[in-house]
């Protein structure tokens, strides 16, 4: 039956109409104290709830919610590696990736975390290799730029977590500088390819299936342009300037990587859960490979919380429940990922992905339509960019958003020159009272301040929107692993609640299809007479002016 019907989805239903409908946050405030009440901490992250606009009892009406859709059941499940993965019908095993070598976890006959560690082993003799310097190309020069070639998955988690962390980047290494190509349209290759040397260049073909049209076009080019100054030798080309990473290692192989320079990883694997597999090589060459551990073991912290923790204390549990209450009870569609540190740049790309790919569904695991609101619209900046952009809708515009603020507590304390550090410091100390002033206003409105003076309504700031402030103590690679683990874990529960498959993305594939045949009509000019009136004139413009 539909979650609708359930009592406990039913109650929450009562409660809002009868207890919240018309309930502002600033009256809950009065009510008493609440951060005590509505925060948890784990794996280095506390979680403040205390601004969405929940009363003790809508939490308890949510932990019966995710009780009754058989959450900590789902947990178990995931972790234990059963096919969770409804419609591709396998296992969704990326905790697997983080798992201690000391660890055991036999699936389905095999003991994943041997074949795991195995790949890390092969990973950090190539990572070794190339901090070593020893890693020549077809002339014999050392590598010095490596650029990664992938989309999706396999472009957004390596560019997020190298961007973060580039602080930790290894040190009394032979210098990589690491550079990231993803679009199918060529522009991010040419603008990197002519600031290279191709006899100093190494290429990573990162792609799961290693057929996406996208990364595979990329990587033509990259060869075309190696050839054009090192010749015509492709087998040696490919030989010394590209490492491949997949599940297939015969189409690898077939396109010329050498076995020595191929990285695996599996099919219950997801993409936009990969960056913890060998799809993270550039993770590994920027901060090392103990970096990288670190990552994982950041990670693995939130994993067995996520497993062992009751669900009233449960991060990831009570992160989804939330979103839950947000989307399907007070109808909030609109979702927003504010960091207050310009290191998390690249995080709200990822969590598009990571939330909207996963949750993006309209289809029951039953393969019945819902009749809810699944996944949000997910979207951020910046916060400190944002306020001088799109803050203005969040305060005064007329739809709800909510919104989770990130920040670290301590930043720059590892400047060495004095000066420079209590400079940065102060301005971090800024970007702090700006993330919590922000949450302030956008819960209490105009009672954020007083005023003698009744503003005009132009200036009035009706307050009421919901959100969660992520603290932590400082941005390491533990804490970014738990992070994002915390994320994930939160994807999981919300999709168990609206019982559709979090891991497919089928969403995705007709448009490809669609793609390739209509690649084929624009490169033959024909067959496009059975196509839209829309479709026929846009390719048919193309022809115009690609024949003058």
């Amino acid at each position: 039956m539909s979650i609708r019907e359930t009592s406990a989805w039913q109650a929450l239903e009562t409660h809002l109409y009868k207890d919240m409908h018309d309930v502002h946050l600033k009256q809950l405030f009065q009510d008493g104290p609440r951060f005590e009440q509505f925060s948890r901490s784990a794996a280095g992250i506390t979680l403040d709830f205390s601004k969405q606009r929940i009363k003790s009892e809508t939490f308890d009406k949510l932990l019966d919610l995710a009780r009754e859709a058989g959450v900590p059941k789902a947990i178990e499940r995931l972790l234990s590696g059963e096919r969770v993965n409804h419609t591709e019908d396998r296992p969704a095993l990326h905790t697997a990736l983080r798992l201690p070598k000391d660890a055991t976890l036999h699936v389905e006959g095999e003991d994943i975390v041997a074949a795991v560690h195995k790949s890390l082993a092969r990973m950090e003799t190539l990572v070794t290799k190339l901090h070593a310097g020893q890693w020549r190309g077809a002339t014999g020069k050392a590598v010095t730029d490596v650029v990664n070639l992938g989309v999706g998955g396999s472009d957004l988690g390596p560019l997020m977590i190298t961007t973060a962390l580039d602080e930790f980047a290894a040190d009394d290494v032979h210098e990589i500088n690491l550079h990231f190509a993803s679009t199918i349209d060529g522009s991010q290759l040419a603008e990197v390819l002519p600031q290279l040397n191709p006899e100093t260049t190494l290429f990573i073909y990162s792609s799961k299936s290693f057929g996406t049209i996208d990364t595979a076009a990329n990587a033509q080019t990259a060869v075309d342009w190696l050839k054009s100054i090192l010749g015509d030798d492709d087998t040696l080309i490919k030989r010394q300037h590209f490492i491949g990473v997949s599940t297939k290692p015969e189409k690898m192989t077939e396109w010329g990587i050498d076995p020595e320079h191929q990285l695996l990883f599996w099919d219950w694997v997801g993409g936009r859960y990969s960056l913890w597999s060998a799809i993270g090589l550039p993770i590994a060459l920027r901060i090392g490979m103990e970096g990288f551990r670190r990552l994982l073991d950041g990670a693995h912290r939130m994993d067995e919380h996520f497993r062992s923790a009751p669900v009233e204390d449960n991060l990831p549990v009570l992160f989804a429940l939330l979103g839950i209450w947000n989307v399907n009870f007070l109808d909030i569609r609109s979702h927003a990922v504010l960091p207050y540190d310009g290191r998390l740049k690249h995080l709200p790309g990822y969590f598009q992905q990571l939330e909207m790919e996963s949750n993006g569904k309209s289809v029951t695991n039953e393969g019945e339509k819902v009749d809810y609101s699944t996944c949000p619209v997910l979207w951020g900046e910046i916060g400190p960019n944002g306020q001088h952009a799109f803050y203005q809708l969040l305060h005064q515009g007329t739809q709800s958003v909510a919104c989770d603020f990130l920040a670290p507590i301590d930043r720059y304390s590892n400047v060495e020159e004095e000066g420079l550090r209590n400079n940065l410091k102060t301005q971090h100390r800024l970007a702090l009272a700006n993330c919590f002033a922000q949450s302030r206003v956008l819960m209490l409105g105009d009672d954020a301040v007083s005023s003698e003076n009744e503003a005009p309504i132009y200036k009035r700031y009706q307050g009421n929107q919901p959100s969660s402030t992520l603290l932590f103590e400082r941005l390491d690679p533990e804490t970014l692993g738990a992070l994002v683990a915390l994320y994930e874990h939160k994807v999981f529960v919300q999709g168990t609640i609206w019982n559709i498959d979090s891991f497919d993305q089928w969403g995705v594939e007709l448009g490809k299809q669609i793609a390739n045949e209509t690649d084929s009509i624009l490169r033959n000019h024909a067959g496009h007479e059975n196509m839209d009136d829309s479709s026929r004139h846009l390719i048919e413009a193309v022809w115009n002016l690609s024949s003058h």
